[in-house]
């Protein structure tokens, strides 16, 4: 997946002899909502109602639709595994998730499987599109006697090509950009299922239809192809579980999509858990209704007859079976394609985001070298990353020359083992990482003081059980999927032995880009008037970050997180310093710290270093030029919160004009905030000043009467008195007066010493 920003980062030159702006650009920090996520998930998911019912009806026999429903609850079940997941980690895919609680070996396993299916599900969806495309192509020349045939399987395969490409370069660009061409295609294919519901109920009202037979033993006709290494054997036929788990093994395509749920989770904007939940409700009520609901009416209004030639399209067999007239119901087919052409080309996208995100996860940790994360220089995406998997689609496509049943047979090998090896770890987790979640799987009982995670076993125990039936029952996928897994767990390992060997390390650091030459502005750094500006020293005391982005609404302030580089005054004149001496390696992990603060909150931030001579001066001067309205920083480790803010004030006045009014919040590592205001402001009057200041209005507003009195003019003539005794020789008593009403308070703040 490409997790995708265009968060910038600037160094700027503040004084002759400083070395210039340098940007720096990320791979980070773009959010989308809970609404955009489940597009992704769902152009997989959803296109898989085109032709998963009729894989399974193929494979199984007429009582296909209830296994289609059956996996479609059960996916809910799984959804829920990865959620938890996901509050565990923000970057929670099943690599991550299952080296924390199994270890690198299986963690590279399961990677290497889920690899194959993603490598082979972009494919198999552009050539299903481009197959549903051809074909409806072919009967509309036929029908309009033009002597004209496209071949099937090569025009399928060029338009799989060009679709492919289309979204690498769409994922190029961003998330934001092939997640919103996601959300346009969910909003066609949302009227077509509203409109195919409602044509379905029509037709089953006028007609009259039967459910499919129950998935009872007798009911249950396997296909000799549909039993692979166990057709030879009665089991199959004798044992009602064997048979049923063969059923849902065969359906599982109707489930395809989960890992891109994980990869995406980055992405998901403020509340993020929440926001991610919501998707997954969404996911489900969505492919509940839209693909279990066309396998069911298709086995109920398209004959027994004719249905196997539409196993290519259900939809569109049912479009020509509806009640209604024919050029109605042709125009409708038409619509239908059209859609499953689009879907299905988003199902090309999700395959994309998916790898991608998958490989970014597994260079983070070293087994791939970070040259694969290097950012784009005009995007900031890991477009390396992106060039393999899209360069992997791209040969699987012309090896399979658009052959739909080669890509197919290979399918749902890694997948599957990829869920079961996920719902083992979290299971893991919950006694290697016991405590509080925020989201757990339901169904946990406790004995003594011994966790039962039933709903969690329940899930694996399933997931374990269908991926063993398949290693049996699907002979083309276990055998192509056993040799890719073993090949591309191969090349992890040599990879991760010469990226150690080249002075590589397991550090989970995000990868910039370095211009020159930039300037610290709200342009500059693509930041509103009015943002805030949190300034970070250190990559373990981040907590004024933490507590900023806790508070602030990403929609109304930005937040620009600044690094000053505080140089020797002759450290900054004389040769400029590269750019390798202002951004290191410790400025590399206080940023990738800084990122990580920001996403578990779903909240973007703008990335800043600013090279100075002197630390107060550095950052008003970045806040002036930067607009903006609040300074938050830590406490200093030698300097006390009143003489930082006094410093900060002075430092204030010297800023050339016009100066800003500033707020400065200094935090302390337990989320205490203190608050001064820099420049010209109104004071914040405590409640006992209030009530002095009101009783004098009222000892004087009739004195004065008829003349209005306010508030403000008490306070005028208080402030014009105190001015002119300062300098009429009651300086020292009124300074005295001071010096004791600030020692009042000092022992009201603290009354035990």
């Amino acid at each position: 997946m490409s997790i995708i920003s265009s968060t910038q980062s600037s160094i700027v030159a503040q004084k002759p002899g400083l070395p210039k702006v340098v940007i720096a650009t990320t791979a980070m920090l773009s959010f989308i909502s809970f609404w955009r996520a489940a597009a992704i998930v769902l152009n997989d998911l959803g296109s898989s109602a085109f032709y998963a019912g009729a894989i399974a009806e193929q494979a199984i026999g007429k009582a296909a639709p209830w296994f289609i429903l059956a996996i479609m609850l059960f996916a809910y079940a799984v959804r829920s595994m990865y959620i938890e997941s996901c509050s565990m980690f923000v970057r929670g895919g099943v690599y991550r998730v299952v080296k924390e609680a199994m270890g690198s070996t299986l963690a590279k396993f399961s990677v290497s499987a889920l690899m194959f299916d993603y490598i082979l599900t972009g494919p198999i969806s552009g050539v299903s599109a481009g197959q549903n495309l051809t074909g409806f192509l072919n009967d509309l020349f036929a029908r309009s006697h033009v002597n004209l045939s496209l071949p099937i399987n090569s025009t399928s395969a060029v338009f799989a090509i060009a679709v492919t490409i289309y979204f690498w370069w769409e994922n190029i660009k961003g998330i934001p950009e092939s997640s919103g061409k996601a959300l346009r295609i969910m909003y066609v294919t949302t009227l077509m299922v509203v409109v195919l519901i409602a044509w379905c109920i029509l037709t089953v009202w006028v007609r009259g239809a039967h459910l499919p037979p129950l998935p009872a033993k007798a009911n249950l006709t396997f296909a000799p192809e549909a039993l692979g290494w166990l057709r030879f054997s009665s089991i199959p036929h004798t044992v009602a579980l064997i048979g049923i788990l063969i059923g849902l093994g065969h359906s599982v395509l109707a489930m395809s999509g989960e890992e891109t749920l994980a990869q995406v989770y980055r992405e998901v904007e403020h509340p993020k858990l929440r926001n991610l939940e919501k998707a997954g409700l969404v996911i489900f009520i969505y492919s509940f209704v839209f693909t279990a609901g066309v396998s069911f009416f298709a086995s109920m209004i398209i004959p027994d007859a004719i249905r196997p030639q539409y196993f290519g399209n259900l939809i569109s067999g049912l479009s020509m079976n509806f009640v209604g007239p024919y050029n109605l119901r042709l125009g409708f087919e038409g619509f239908v394609v059209l859609v499953g052409v689009l879907m299905l080309a988003g199902a090309v996208n999700t395959a994309i985001v998916g790898s991608n995100g998958v490989l970014n996860r597994v260079s983070e940790d070293g087994i791939l070298p970070h040259w694969f994360r290097h950012p784009h220089p005009r995007f900031g995406t890991s477009y390396r990353m992106l060039n393999l998997v899209v360069g992997l689609q791209l040969l699987t496509i012309v090896l399979s020359r658009g052959d739909i049943f080669i890509l197919g047979e290979a399918y749902a090998f890694g997948v599957m083992w990829s869920f079961s090896m996920k719902g083992l770890a979290v299971l893991v987790l919950r006694y290697k990482q016991p405590g509080k979640r925020d989201f757990r799987v339901p169904l946990n009982f406790t004995v003594g003081n011994v966790e039962i995670p039933l709903g969690l076993g329940l899930i694996t125990v399933t997931l374990f059980a269908l991926s063993i039936m398949n290693l049996f029952t699907k002979q083309v996928a276990t055998i192509a999927g056993v040799v890719f897994t073993l090949v591309f767990f191969t090349v992890f390992e040599i990879s991760e032995k010469i990226t150690l060997k080249h002075g590589g390390k397991h550090a989970e650091l995000d990868m910039f880009n370095l211009e020159s030459d930039g300037e610290l502005t709200p342009a500059s750094l693509c930041v509103r008037p009015g943002n805030a500006l949190v300034m970070i020293r250190n990559s373990n005391t981040l907590y004024n970050l933490a507590a900023v982005l806790d508070r602030v609404n990403p929609r109304q302030q930005d937040v620009v997180v600044l690094h000053l580089r505080v140089l020797s005054r002759a450290g900054s004149g004389g040769n400029e310093l590269s750019q390798e001496d202002l951004f290191s390696t410790n400025q590399q992990e206080l940023f990738t710290r800084a990122l990580s603060l920001a996403e578990k909150r779903g909240k973007s931030i703008h990335l800043a270093v600013a090279p100075a001579t002197e630390k107060w001066e550095g950052i008003l001067r970045a806040a002036q030029n930067l607009q903006s309205s609040t300074i938050a920083l830590g406490i200093s480790s030698w300097r006390g919160i009143a003489d930082e803010a006094r410093i900060a004030g002075l430092a204030w006045e010297s800023l050339p004009e016009p100066r800003p009014q500033l707020t400065l919040e200094i935090y302390s590592p337990s989320g205490q905030e203190h608050v001064f205001y820099l420049g010209p402001h109104a004071p914040r009057l405590t409640n006992k000043e209030i009530d002095l200041l009101h009783g004098i209005w009222l000892d004087l507003s009739n004195e004065v009467a008829p003349d209005e009195l306010h508030h403000h003019d008490v306070v005028h003539i208080a402030f014009e008195e105190l001015s002119r005794e300062i300098h009429d020789g009651r300086r020292q008593e009124i300074i005295d007066a001071l010096r004791k009403h600030l020692s009042n308070n000092r022992q009201r703040r603290a009354p035990n010493t």
